[in-house]
């Protein structure tokens, strides 16, 4: 299995649990602050590595009133500032391949949407910088398409590379996950980690916005660790039916911390003995 180093933490499949936690996207920095903060504690308490993940912009956003975020300039000013008072890595997504380069300054890991994940100008550009690129596996691929998206950015001599479950289309305004997608993506040697609050995500499922069942959000979590993983992925909000996006599938901030030990005890007895394919 592939170690990939994101800043002074190690992930791979074989290593202890790396947990990427934030807000959906950023509000403000005494905000973004406040999450890394939190979850940093709960994380080091567990014995859990911390990736910090915020937005800066919601390009994909179900309505064209939906609110998108701070932009690029405010928003890797914030990322940057986080990084340097809490201590920890930082990740954001992009979604223009003219972005990278900068994204790249300011965060530890840029992450390549769902949606824009076949998006070879993108990727090219992300692997380009260097920089640690996790990928989305789209709502429309199988995890055995994953190969091909992998060689995009392999073939800039960038091998930083993590792929992300956030489950698959299934009918209107519903995802599923499919939990065999974990040790087939694993297959690759790169870390796999699973999104446990955009697969519970209902796609546009409240008309100009999407809904979600966040009650499910660490069921998925506890069942994905359980196979032995680099990491999991959750948006975390102290109040979540107030945050401007995504609200519907986030996990409240003051959950997280009994959340962070349960998921560490399933990572000690998954690393024991993973489940490999």
């Amino acid at each position: 299995m592939k170690t990939i180093n994101i800043g002074a933490l190690k992930c791979s499949n074989d290593l202890p649990l790396t947990v990427i936690a934030g807000p959906c996207q950023l509000e403000s920095l005494d905000h973004a602050l406040m999450i890394a903060e939190a979850m940093a504690k709960a994380c080091a308490d567990a014995g859990a590595g911390y990736v910090f993940k915020a937005s800066y912009d919601k390009a994909n956003r179900t309505s064209v009133s939906g609110m998108r975020g701070l932009g690029l300039d405010e928003g890797l000013r914030i990322m940057d500032e986080v990084r340097a008072e809490i201590g920890c890595p930082t990740l954001t997504d992009v979604h223009s391949p003219d972005h990278c380069a900068a994204v790249a300054n300011a965060v530890d890991v840029m992450q390549i949407p769902a949606f824009l994940s076949r998006q070879t100008d993108l990727l090219v550009a992300a692997g380009e910088t260097g920089a640690v690129v996790n990928i989305k596996k789209g709502q429309f691929l199988a995890p055995w398409d994953m190969p091909n998206v992998i060689s995009k950015v392999e073939s800039t001599g960038n091998e930083n590379i993590m792929l992300t479950e956030r489950g698959a289309s299934f009918g209107y305004n519903t995802l599923v996950a499919d939990f065999r997608s974990l040790p087939t993506m694993a297959k690759t040697g790169y870390p796999v980690i699973m999104d446990a609050t955009h697969s519970v995500q209902q796609p546009g499922g409240q008309g100009g916005s999407s809904g979600g069942q966040r009650e499910f959000a660490p069921v998925m979590a506890r069942a994905a660790v359980s196979l032995g993983i680099a990491g999991v992925f959750i948006e975390t909000h102290e109040e979540p039916d107030r945050a401007p996006s995504d609200g519907p599938n986030m996990i409240p901030l003051h959950q997280m911390p009994d959340l962070m030990k349960s998921l560490m005890e399933f990572d000690a007895l998954a690393k024991a003995n993973p489940c490999r394919v």
